[in-house]
């Protein structure tokens, strides 16, 4: 009788559960998902791995309650505009927030470089950062050359490429 007890229970369990999802199984991907190594963007854009291709990547966790990344975005900001054409600056926001929150937080704190609009972390191959900013670097071969911790300047980013 207990073996038949717990299957109910599990079977009522997994129905709960599966009443819970976010997605209903019918619900089309997301247009980005569509091509593979494509990232949809917050402009309404979006980019893919093989865009990337011969450009340095950083991709940068970035929240609006983090005092540190407030400081290191204009050096983001600094480090795209002087490098536009070999480096990829892609910001990715830590909470996690719908595009609708996201994009006034983006303004608010001045970013001038691509905002990813899902975490891109499972196409990159990288795991959630622990400590915020955090800011992973490939170089142009898409290579992980390394994770950049805390608030970086000018000079140290620079020093990422150097030394990559």
């Amino acid at each position: 009788m207990t073996v038949i007890v717990r299957a109910c229970l599990i079977m009522l369990l997994l129905g709960v559960l599966a009443a819970c999802s976010e997605q209903p199984a019918t619900e089309a991907p997301p247009a980005a998902a569509a091509e593979p190594g494509a990232m949809a963007l917050l402009d309404g854009g979006s980019v893919t791995l093989a865009e990337l291709e011969g450009r340095w990547v950083f991709v940068n966790y970035w929240a609006e309650w983090c005092a540190p990344c407030r400081e290191e975005i204009p050096e983001l900001n600094e480090l795209q505009a002087e490098h536009s054409e070999d480096v990829f600056v892609l910001g990715v926001n830590f909470d996690q927030l719908p595009p609708e929150v996201m994009g006034p937080q983006a303004e608010r704190l001045g970013i001038r470089f691509a905002v990813a609009k899902e975490d891109p972390r499972e196409l990159l191959g990288i795991t959630l950062p622990e400590v915020l900013p955090s800011t992973y670097v490939f170089d142009p071969s898409g290579a992980q050359i390394g994770v950049l911790l805390g608030p970086q300047n000018l000079d140290q980013l620079r020093a990422a490429m150097a030394e990559g």
